[in-house]
């Protein structure tokens, strides 16, 4: 449970305990007061209670009965988007210590990813978590164009976002690894030769991911760029569906290369050298601010930095380069 404090603001919040921030998630949750006690382990009255002080405190009835259920008021509704990175916001206050001991810490980090940055990054960063700080766990929160848009206001509730660069500026940035854009075809597609050509990628039916104005991949974007509009069939806002979309099909797809070489096999999928200049992808960790000085998240960062080198498509762990695969 959260600790008990006496804020310094104006009326409405003197003495308020924050334990009611637990209680009111719950209640919003559940919209049921048995079930959000079983949720905290306190007993029906206690959380009747808790509602009471809530109502008092909002002016409002958080949630009225509709025939035999509750619903959220208006006010409740608001307050349930804003609940969850009201918790964490607070949590982290009450996690920070003056030092770290990684062998020691049972501290959770949660990273906002994409499925590509998960499978490519995933499994060397916890391998080396698990390895240094056995209690530490780690959170892969799904990234979407939302976590883009806002990316200000979420890094203020988690650890930090996966993101390559072009899309935020002005946050502080640890350079992970750098990977490229290849295509996808089907291993079966008989429009396409051993090589793509412009006029394959102007004819043929596209799979885009994302495809909004402030979500895109930007290898894409380039496309539109130079004179090139996909003929978009699919749009999908995952990057491990991309190449099951593709197979089986004439449809064409770019995906960063070290997910599609994970991938080919499995999908049934050939992947080919992009016939123009793709734009290279830097991925990157972005974390708030305030965090610069926290011990244990500039652990997080340089763990974060010793699994990209790891995890780099394009260099072995070494440093050494891998030969080319996409020769031009």
């Amino acid at each position: 449970m959260l600790a008990r404090v006496t804020s310094t603001g104006g009326p409405s919040t003197r003495n308020l305990d924050l334990n009611l921030l637990l209680a009111l998630d719950a209640l919003l949750q559940e919209r049921n007061v048995t079930r959000a006690g079983a949720r905290l382990g306190l007993s029906q009255p206690a959380v009747s209670a808790a509602l009471a002080r809530l109502r008092r405190h909002f002016g409002d009835e958080l949630l009225h009965r509709t025939g035999n259920r509750y619903e959220l008021t208006p006010l409740a509704e608001q307050l349930l988007s804003r609940i969850t990175p009201a918790l964490a916001a607070v949590t982290r206050v009450f996690d920070a210590t003056p030092d770290f001991d990684p062998a020691c810490s049972r501290r959770e980090f949660t990273l906002v990813v994409s499925d590509y940055a998960a499978t490519v990054l995933g499994d060397h960063l916890a391998t080396i978590v698990a390895t240094r700080a056995p209690g530490v766990r780690l959170r892969f929160q799904q990234q979407t164009p939302y976590h883009v848009g806002h990316a200000l206001e979420v890094l203020r509730t988690v650890d930090g976002l996966v993101l390559p660069h072009g899309f935020l500026s002005d946050i502080p940035v640890v350079d992970l690894y750098e990977d490229t854009w290849v295509c996808v075809v089907a291993q079966d597609n008989p429009r396409v030769g051993e090589e793509l050509t412009m006029d394959d990628v102007a004819t043929l039916p596209w799979v885009v991911t994302y495809h909004q104005p402030t979500a895109f991949t930007p290898a894409a974007q380039q496309l539109r760029s130079i004179g090139v509009e996909p003929d978009v069939r699919i749009v999908v806002e995952s990057f491990l569906a991309v190449p099951f979309l593709v197979a089986g099909t004439e449809r064409v797809a770019l995906l960063q290369r070290g997910l599609a070489e994970r991938l080919a096999g499995a999908a049934g999928v050939r992947v080919l050298a992009c016939p123009w200049d793709v734009v290279p992808l830097k991925e990157a960790f972005w974390w708030h601010p305030s965090l610069r000085a926290d011990p244990a998240h500039r652990w997080l960062r340089e763990v974060l930095a010793e699994a990209g080198r790891a995890a780099s498509p394009i260099h072995e762990a070494d440093g050494g380069p891998q030969q080319d695969l996409f020769p031009r």
